[in-house]
């Protein structure tokens, strides 16, 4: 059998600031191409500096975190380019059945997908989330393939100073839309827990976690002054200390990173082969 095809969009939300998110999604394409023996080639579009968006014949789309506000950005092109994207998505999807194109929205862009579909409250923090922190599965969360494979709880890389709360479960049953993972419960504090994972559509899904991350990008965080700071004047310094001696642990962000983005890939291509 010749080999397939797999032609992916990455969507480069940083706008020019220096991350380790983006080398993550490129390392997991690379990794997937090899292990699968597949044609997976990918181009990276920097839409928030440059303006690029791609169009609607990749197979798949990533898109990436990124700093800032996810409400400041509303009417702004790049943001109006980003959401007419997900309904051209959609509309392929909708007109069809035989072919799917699928889209995972991480951090940033799963902050603005919210805001798009008006499924919960987008909102800044108290103050910075940053590490490593274990995240819980719904019941259709432990359903949902795209987690096959993890624990309940799991590990990932937690990196926002908004999130996304309260959510409007009357616009999720309109949207189709499933509340997959939520932020772990805290019972000493009285906050509302930020949703953690959506399936926007059977082929829209996004995260607020990074599944791209790995032990080589985290450790190039935790390492610096300030990142040890943040984290010890809020969780105390035993916890950094953990966080950074976790790092190699293969049940948590090696596990997270090895499975959930190579799942969302697995589904594109099992579709391309169906079709």
């Amino acid at each position: 059998m010749d080999k397939k095809d797999l032609k992916v969009a990455v969507i480069d939300m940083n706008n020019g600031a220096p991350n380790q998110g983006m080398r993550g999604i490129k390392e997991i394409l690379s990794r997937f191409k090899v292990d699968n023996d597949i044609n997976l080639s990918f181009d990276i579009f920097d839409l928030r500096q440059a303006g690029e968006i791609p169009d609607i014949s990749y197979d798949a789309y990533i898109s990436s975190g990124g700093p800032g506000s996810p409400i400041e950005s509303k009417g702004e092109k790049w943001e109006n380019d980003f959401f007419n994207l997900l309904d051209q998505i959609e509309s392929f999807n909708t007109t069809n059945d035989d072919q799917k194109k699928y889209a995972f929205l991480i951090c940033h862009s799963f902050q603005l997908a919210c805001r798009k579909y008006e499924l919960g409250n987008v909102t800044e923090r108290r103050s910075n989330a940053f590490g490593i922190f274990p995240i819980t599965l719904t019941d259709d969360g432990e359903n949902d393939e795209i987690f096959d494979g993890i624990t309940n709880p799991f590990f990932s890389v937690d990196s926002r100073d908004w999130q996304v709360i309260e959510p409007d479960f009357a616009a999720f049953d309109k949207k189709g839309a499933k509340l997959l993972a939520i932020e772990k419960e805290r019972k000493h504090i009285d906050l509302e827990r930020c949703m953690m994972s959506i399936r926007f559509s059977d082929e829209i899904i996004g995260t607020q976690f990074h599944p791209e991350a790995d032990p080589i990008g985290m450790k190039m965080y935790l390492l610096q002054e300030e990142k040890k700071k943040a984290i010890s004047d809020l969780h105390g310094e035993q916890k950094y200390l953990d966080m950074l001696n976790s790092l190699d642990d293969p049940a948590r962000i090696v596990l997270t990173q090895s499975v959930i983005l190579p799942n969302f890939l697995k589904k594109a291509i099992g579709n391309l082969e169906e079709a």
